[in-house]
């Protein structure tokens, strides 16, 4: 077997060493997500009898999932080239990309997103999305174009058992231990990985920690709020048992005093929690203290929450905080836009990733030059706010029914379904059962054909529309 070049086997370790020094950073975004930070992150000096105490809010993933909630692609419209526009959405559909939401979560979570385009082994093309923690494209900083990707491929294990390197001429497979197992022609000239960021920056800050990679997570602003209320919630919690009931105190006994039924010693903290207590010492003397209130927690978890849903742009609701009004749809809306026009901002990126990334697989099929159609290519999405049909309907209705001085509509039908928010594939049915309805109603109009006189019952002559001479040759009954 034969190894990679040495210059292309260099940028390939180097792009390996890249993933290895940022996995302690999706390793991060992955416990936060997941709720499984560690204490020591909350920057508490628990000891283990209190671990029992600690309480993880998991607000970071409540960011995550609302934001993805809202990525529902519904089709490509690509000119006027219904055809070519349908083909690429049965692509993306074949492959689930319509389904597949890990990939727009990969690109909330940890601020990027990969899909690759491949040739399968009959010829035709497979589109995947692959974890931005385990590929990695470079860019010419000319350009902006990709010029080199790299993947490699871990078993269950995290241990990697395959290496991919991308070229705009080739593609690469080796194995562990970059031992070149197969090469690929590459008949586009284009690299075909394609990546979407988060928050795109022209570059990086230099006082950034290396690699200095693109793209921001979504729960970054909510992180050091999460730990700060993580840490309200465990004071609580121990508050909750030391201070929310009344505090018991002891004058004139010792540590050995604490027994249980059996007589046995007690451990300090089960004798302090027990709710009985037997003392040996028949002198000592018990008191209580008042209990203390807790609403100075509550505040601050409120706090919390408020400044979480400031930076994060969702509504305070999605955090627990209840409304006291009954909100109306324009309320709704009023209180979901920053959220909204982020997540348009979201779409964009992610469109355009779609957009590139169906352009390279149409290549693949149907060549460059039909590739080129894409430049007029977008991506739909459905509406990211949260739905108000009766108020989108009553808007298409009007701008429907208003006509211009020949008596057509301002807007025309298919385009009134598009806002509505309707998919391609709906908006096709729909104008296939209107026609077979209008053909329909149009046959009950028209009367059936007559074949000939004698099924007419006419005399046969020329007024009737039969062949007269026929009728005449015709024997009398």
């Amino acid at each position: 077997m034969a190894f990679l070049s040495g210059r292309l086997y260099g940028t390939a370790q180097s792009m390996d060493l890249i993933l290895e020094t940022s996995q302690s950073r999706y390793d991060t975004l992955n416990r936060y997500y997941d709720g499984a930070q560690h204490l020591k992150q909350l920057g508490l000096a628990i000891p283990p009898e209190l671990k029992r105490f600690t309480v993880i809010v998991n607000w970071p993933r409540v960011v995550a999932d609302s934001r993805v909630d809202r990525l529902d692609m519904k089709g490509f419209r690509v000119g006027d080239d219904e055809r070519l526009a349908e083909a690429a959405w049965q692509l993306w559909q074949r492959f689930g990309m319509v389904e597949d939401q890990s990939s727009y979560l990969d690109f909330e979570l940890f601020g990027r997103s990969f899909k690759v385009v491949s040739k399968d082994d009959d010829g035709g093309v497979e589109i995947r999305s692959v974890s931005p923690e385990d590929i990695i494209t470079l860019r010419s900083p000319v350009t902006g174009d990709v010029y080199i990707a790299y993947q490699r491929i871990r078993d269950e294990y995290d241990m990697t058992v395959r290496r991919i390197v991308w070229t705009r001429k080739r593609t690469i497979y080796m194995d562990a231990a970059w031992r070149v197992e197969n090469e690929v022609a590459n008949d586009i000239g284009i690299v075909p990985v394609v990546p979407a960021f988060r928050n795109w920056r022209t570059r990086e800050p230099a006082y950034m920690p290396w690699p200095r990679l693109q793209g921001v997570s979504c729960i970054s602003d909510v992180i050091d709020l999460t730990d700060s209320c993580a840490r309200d919630l465990t004071n609580a919690q121990l508050a909750q048992e030391t201070h929310a009931v009344p505090q018991r105190g002891v004058l004139g006994a010792t540590k050995g005093d604490f027994v249980d039924e059996n007589g046995t010693q007690l451990p300090a903290w089960e004798a302090y929690f027990g709710r009985v207590w037997a003392l040996h010492n028949a002198n000592a003397k018990t008191f209580e203290f008042s209990s203390a209130q807790m609403t100075n927690f509550t505040a601050m978890v409120d706090m919390y929450a408020r400044l979480c849903a400031g930076s994060s742009g969702l509504p305070p609701n999605y955090f627990g905080l209840a409304a006291d009004d009954a909100a109306s749809a324009d309320a709704i809306r009023s209180r979901e836009a920053k959220l909204v026009k982020s997540i348009e901002r979201d779409q964009r990126a992610l469109g355009a990733q779609a957009k590139e990334t169906a352009r390279i697989a149409i290549a693949m099929m149907m060549g460059v030059e039909t590739a080129k159609r894409f430049d007029q290519c977008e991506a739909l999405w459905h509406d990211p706010g949260t739905p108000t049909v009766a108020q989108r309907a009553d808007a298409v209705t009007k701008l429907y029914s208003v006509q211009d001085p020949a008596g057509r509509p301002l807007l025309p039908r298919e385009m009134a379904w598009e806002e509505l928010g309707w998919s391609p594939d709906k908006i096709k049915r729909a104008t296939s059962l209107l026609r077979r309805e209008e053909e329909e109603s149009l046959a009950a109009y028209l009367k059936p054909e007559v074949p000939d006189a004698e099924n007419d019952g006419g005399s046969g002559d020329a007024t009737s529309g039969g062949d007269a001479g026929a009728a005449s040759a015709k024997p009398q009954q």
